[in-house]
Parts: structure tokens; sequence; C-alpha cells
């Protein structure tokens, strides 16, 4: 299968954690593209006016990965103007992870998760797998792990 991880990425946390599932895919024998959606002004500060400079293209995947942090309690809202974008999910399997820095999972990743589901869905994919990466939780590689094996069962 082809398969696309496409991610915003702001400290490095959330391409980590998409570097690793990469890993794990392609050692399944899947070929893999682990791409990165930027903003011409990427600073979680000025979120407000976001110009995306790199948008990938969904087309060519037979499953989709989208990871994004939690920024101010809710996803972020670059990784939000992107699926916004996004012309066509239509037939896809996807699945969709986010990193947050705060503990626990109902300070802004099941918020950002849920974004991100109902975004993929209104374009018509199908969501297969979620995931929360707590960073500051002490079972933070455990969390990852589990992601990981969970998101590498396509």
């Amino acid at each position: 299968m082809k398969i696309g991880i496409i991610i915003h990425s702001y400290t490095g946390n959330t391409l980590s954690v998409a570097q690793k599932l990469k890993e794990k895919l392609t050692a399944s024998g899947h070929i893999v593209n682990l791409e990165q959606v930027t903003a011409v002004n990427g600073d979680p500060k000025e979120a407000r006016n976001v110009v995306l400079k790199d948008i990938p293209d969904t087309k060519t995947y037979d499953v989709l990965i989208f990871g994004a942090p939690v920024w101010a309690f809710s996803l972020s809202p670059i990784m939000k103007l992107y699926l916004s974008q996004v012309p066509s999910l239509q037939g896809k399997k996807i699945g969709c992870f986010v990193t947050q820095q705060l503990r626990f999972k109902l300070l802004g990743g099941n918020n950002a998760i849920n974004k991100m589901k109902k975004a993929c869905q209104s374009k018509g994919g199908s969501v297969y797998e979620t995931g929360i990466v707590n960073w500051s939780h002490k079972q933070r590689e455990a969390m990852i792990e589990e992601v990981v094996d969970r998101f590498g069962r396509v």
C-alpha cells in the first residue's frame, strides 16, 4: 500500500512520532512518504493569520495519516486550514494523531482529534484509528509505541 503521513510539527514532537510510524510501516512492506504542512507564518502566537507554504497532495495515497500538535486546547490552526483545503478524501482510509504538552487528553487532545476526524469525514474519508500522545506524561514513550503499533495495523 502507498501511505502518506502528512503532519504539521512546530517543536519536532509530532515529527518524531511520525518518523517512528514511517519506520514501522516501511518495515511492514508499505511505500511510505512523510510530508510536512508548513506555513509562511508558523508561529503559534500569530495563528490567526495563517498562510500555508507547503500543501501536500493526498491524491496518490491509499491510506493517509495526519498528525499535528495541540495548540491552545485545540487542533493547530495550520493543520486545520490544511484539512479545510484538501479537495477530497473520498474512499481514503485515514488515521489521525496529535501530540500535546499537557498530561491529560481532556485538555485539548480529545478536542483536536474530534476536529481532525470531522474534517476528514466531511471530505469523504473513513477514519480507522486515532491517537493522542501526552508529551509531559511519564509514560510518553509507551504512549508513542502504542500509537505507532495501532496505526501500523493498516
